[in-house]
This record gives C-alpha cells, structure tokens and sequence, in this order.
C-alpha cells in the first residue's frame, strides 16, 4: 500500500465481443504470462460452448447470474484487539465481491479434471449458474465461517 496517496481506479475497457467490462475483467483476471489472446479464446470459446449447452438463456445472461450466485455478501477479516486476534465479519464491497467471484470461478475451474480449460470453465460456469460447484462451495463456506464468528461483529472498525 502505498503511504503517499490513495492508489486510483483504473477503468476497464469493455470487450471486443460483447461490449461488456465484466467479461473483460473476466479475461483480465483469466490471462497468465500476459497472453491475452489465448485468455480470450478460452473464454470466448467457454460462452460459445454454454449458448450451445444451456438452450433457453444466452451465454450472457448465465455468465452473469453465475458470477452473481457466486459473489459473496459477508467475508471475515482478522482484527487484533489487546494482543487476541478475532475473525470479524465485514460486508463484501460490490467491486470486492465482483473480484471475489471471478477469482473463485477461475480456481475452481483450473482445478476441475476436464480436458481443455474452455471445457473447464464452460461446465464451471453452468454449475455455478445452477448453484453447485466448487466456486459455490467457497461461498457457503465464506459465509458459514462469517455466521459462526458472527459474536465478534462488535470489533467492526
């Protein structure tokens, strides 16, 4: 963190297909070793294969509603007071759930046993749309730890 000055927001550009800055940031966060190219033909290649899976929404509409099912309300951060450290649940800024869901999906992808990434993430997609998954059960399990912890919310700052 910086200590001169608040680090500032930088915007996005909406991608060539769709016109959609989430896709984009979806692309961003999916690209490795700076090959955005090949970042966007896996997802590119993932929308295409869920419009032909999932016949009655298209692929926008279930990328949305899963990185919506994804996205996290409630999360815990660590808080020390006098020397203790508490799990304090905090509600999940909208750009931090955003970011959140799409790291989840991505992870969650990766590590499915499907052949090829796009395979990968097209079927992580759709589980998320129809809430099961790996990346649903990091919510749950987000949201469990936030609910048991839920006697320390006092030490909110």
């Amino acid at each position: 963190m910086s200590r001169r000055r608040q680090a500032t927001k930088r915007k996005v550009t909406p991608d060539a297909r769709y016109g959609n800055v989430v896709i984009a940031k979806f692309i961003n966060t999916m690209m490795t070793r700076g090959k955005k190219s090949i970042a966007e033909k896996i997802v590119y290649d993932a929308l295409d294969v869920i419009g032909k899976k999932v016949k009655q929404n298209t692929p926008i509409e279930v990328f949305q509603a899963a990185i919506d099912n994804v996205k996290p309300a409630v999360e815990v951060r660590s808080r020390r007071v006098g020397g203790a450290t508490y799990q304090v649940p905090v509600e999940v800024r909208q750009d931090r759930g955003l970011a959140l869901s799409i790291r989840w999906i991505i992870q969650a992808a990766r590590a499915r046993k499907e052949k090829t990434m796009k395979d990968k993430l097209s079927n992580e997609l759709i589980d998320a749309f129809n809430n099961r998954g790996s990346s649903i059960t990091k919510r749950e399990n987000t949201h469990k730890m936030a609910e048991a912890n839920k006697a320390f919310s006092h030490y909110r700052w």
